[in-house]
């Protein structure tokens, strides 16, 4: 195809406006015309002409490298790939008429090779948009990837080149968000010591009228409360950019992932605490937990479940508190998977939320489909559950919702598990037992097993997880005789010299004891 380089002068006629071309007198001199270059492209699809121009160039020798280049990127396909040469000149006639740079020859090389736009840099924001159109995951999956993308990463990031990324970028990132917590704290505090000082400045008195109104004002246009971006958070925000920019590598976009390297604040698990005697006094002194993640005792586990025999969910607090069930999966489990004469159900689903709206999915790793065994009481309370369903059913009639589940709201329709949280927190209040969480009522039933010398592995099948050491490093805190037990145990195995004089004299003094008894009893 043809190519050229020419002299070009740009120089107008004062009366005409036309360019004088080799007429300008000036033409001749050495600094005084720029160089342009042209080059024939692969007619369009159409058969029509197109080309690529531009001018500019201070020498011949710039000019010739720019036409080389052109060429250069011509050459990257054969002629037996149409739809390369295409692309190719596509992108070559767009560069063109928006006198955009010409792109790198390998760079282009590598996107052609990849499938991707040959024009433009992809930035953080628009990969992150495509990534995201691309998931194919659970409602609720993509709405937390999306607010990682929308309320962290586009902000922050979103403007910078995808390939041009770093470790340094992530890290001005994290450390933005550490000081917006810093200010939103900080907010916080400000708020109610306005509100307080407003309550205590007296009604009466133009000048007191005039500060309340001042004060006013002040607390109106403070921001809106915010929730601070705590580590959890923090390591979800990075896990989401790493996925992301995972992909990016492996369609070939880029080479590295900066989110693999970028260090961050590390988040410290929270471990299950049982509310011993000690604990108990004095969270009634305080009304302090010691730990977010609280464990009850058996005796409080019984007391809890006597308490609310009458509940119309008796059933479900008695399945999750015994075998551990997750309460999305606890609210979607289906009477066609629960088979009480074999003495089992078969974890296939759960309910979940999206935001406050409900939707019915699958687990959420394979080791979340599990048989559960059930032990007699529990499917005694099972049966008489079904029974009391059994006459809901008749009472509601028509206007019964038949969803299958086991457990469900008054006409058959699906439970909400925020309400079922809400009301399970209320029945704990009106116990008057120490405070747990829903999902504590799990983790007691994990703890119980532990303490009857169930197998990990059975314990770790039985509440769904993929690994035994994920149920060792959540239940390392067992119930108090357990552990008394273990350390009896252990210290039996060691043979002391102290020990068995210790016990011998424990036993000369029992039989010199004895004697004197004797000895007693024959003076009477």
């Amino acid at each position: 195809m043809k190519g050229s380089t020419y002299r070009r002068c740009s120089c107008r006629d004062p009366k005409s406006g036309k360019e004088l071309g080799s007429a300008c007198p000036k033409r001749n001199s050495r600094n005084h015309c720029t160089y342009s270059i042209r080059q024939e492209l692969p007619p369009r699809e159409d058969g029509n002409r197109r080309s690529f121009a531009r001018g500019g160039y201070a020498n011949l020798k710039v000019a010739q490298a720019g036409l080389d280049h052109v060429r250069a990127l011509l050459g990257l396909t054969e002629a037996d790939d149409p739809e390369g040469v295409q692309l190719i000149a596509a992108m070559l006639a767009e560069v063109g008429s928006e006198k955009l740079p010409l792109p790198d020859v390998e760079e282009t090389r590598r996107r052609l090779r990849a499938g991707q736009d040959l024009v433009g840099s992809l930035t953080v924001a628009e990969w992150l948009d495509r990534w995201l159109a691309g998931k194919r995951i659970r409602k609720s999956g993509i709405s937390r990837y999306e607010t990682d993308v929308r309320v962290h990463l586009k902000p922050h990031i979103g403007h910078r080149r995808l390939d041009r990324l770093r470790v340094s970028h992530l890290s001005d990132m994290f450390t933005a968000i550490t000081d917006a917590n810093a200010e939103i704290l900080e907010q916080k505090a400000q708020r109610p010591a306005a509100v307080e000082e407003l309550a205590t400045t007296p009604w009466k008195g133009v000048a007191n009228r005039a500060r309340r109104k001042a004060m006013k004002a002040a607390i109106d246009a403070m921001p809106p409360s915010r929730r601070v971006t705590g580590p959890a958070a923090r390591q979800h925000i990075r896990a989401t950019l790493r996925a992301a920019l995972n992909d990016a590598i492996g369609q070939q976009i880029i080479t590295f992932n900066p989110a693999a390297h970028v260090e961050i604040d590390p988040v410290r698990k929270l471990k299950a605490l049982v509310w011993t005697d000690e604990r108990v006094a004095k969270w009634e002194q305080t009304g302090e937990k010691p730990s977010p993640v609280m464990v009850w005792t058996p005796k409080h586990t019984g007391a809890f479940l006597d308490f609310i025999t009458e509940d119309r969910l008796y059933a479900m607090w008695h399945l999750i508190a015994f075998r551990g069930l997750r309460r999305g999966e606890a609210c979607g489990q289906p009477w066609s998977e629960t088979n009480l004469d074999r003495h089992s159900l078969t974890a296939t689903g759960q309910l979940v939320q999206d935001g406050w709206e409900v939707e019915a999915s699958e687990p959420k790793t394979d080791s979340g489909f599990r048989v559960v065994a059930l032990d007699d009481d529990t499917v005694g309370v099972l049966e008489r559950h079904r029974e009391q369903q059994g006459a809901d059913r008749a009472e509601w009639g028509p206007a019964w919702v038949n969803t299958g589940l086991v457990f469900t709201q008054e006409d058959g329709s699906w439970l909400h598990p925020g309400k079922v949280t809400d009301l399970f927190e209320r029945l704990v209040a009106a116990s008057g037992l120490p405070p747990i969480r829903l999902h504590d009522l799990r983790h007691g039933a994990a703890t119980l097993m532990l303490a009857a010398d169930i197998d990990i592995k059975i314990v770790s099948d039985t509440l769904g997880h993929s690994d035994t050491r994920i149920t060792r490093d959540i239940y390392q805190s067992v119930l108090p005789h357990v552990g008394k037990s273990a350390a009896e145990a252990t210290a039996k195995l060691v043979p002391l010299q102290r020990k068995a004089e210790q016990e011998a004299q424990v036993r000369q003094a029992a039989e010199e004891a004895k004697k004197a008894a004797k000895a007693k009893a024959k003076r009477k």
